[in-house]
């Protein structure tokens, strides 16, 4: 699993001209599953420990203009995003190969699940795109911050 978090002032997300998911001031997550992921992620230490960081990022400004704030204690939103592109190959050629990411069905799947316990964790409000669906997502990246959470560090 790998997690791609900005720090953003606000987004949304539009499919077919309408909006599906927006929010205030928070995180933008770029959600993507390996090939090497499987039913067994969802509740694993791994899967908690990814969770927790991301929400509990240092990443935010305090009084002084330091990073020293996190989602919790800003109470911020979480945009969360299914792209499967992290798992993006360019070793050879110029044509991506995407045969490291998961299935769509798993995918699918496991996505659900982060939603659900995102969602049971969060601050704010968790508002996501449309797994599979053509996106236009549109945010600010404040900052600019820009973190990957990758589960194979954290194993």
């Amino acid at each position: 699993m790998r997690l791609v978090i900005q720090r953003t002032s606000g987004g949304k997300v539009d499919v077919d001209g309408a909006t599906v998911g927006d929010i205030g001031p928070g995180l933008m997550v770029l959600v993507g599953f390996g090939k090497e992921d499987d039913e067994t992620l969802p509740g694993s230490k791994v899967w908690k420990t990814l969770i927790e960081k991301m929400i509990g990022l240092r990443i935010f400004e305090d009084e002084e203009g330091r990073m020293n704030r996190s989602l919790e204690d800003i109470g911020g939103d979480i945009l969360l995003v299914s792209q499967f592109t992290l798992y993006a190959s360019c070793r050879k050629g110029r044509r991506p190969s995407f045969t490291d990411a998961a299935a769509p069905d798993l995918a699918r799947c496991l996505c659900d699940e982060f939603t659900a316990d995102v969602t049971a964790k969060a601050p704010g409000r968790v508002a996501t795109g449309k797994f599979g669906a053509m996106m236009n997502v549109d945010f600010v990246n404040w900052g600019p911050v820009t973190i990957i959470l990758d589960s194979k560090d954290f194993s």
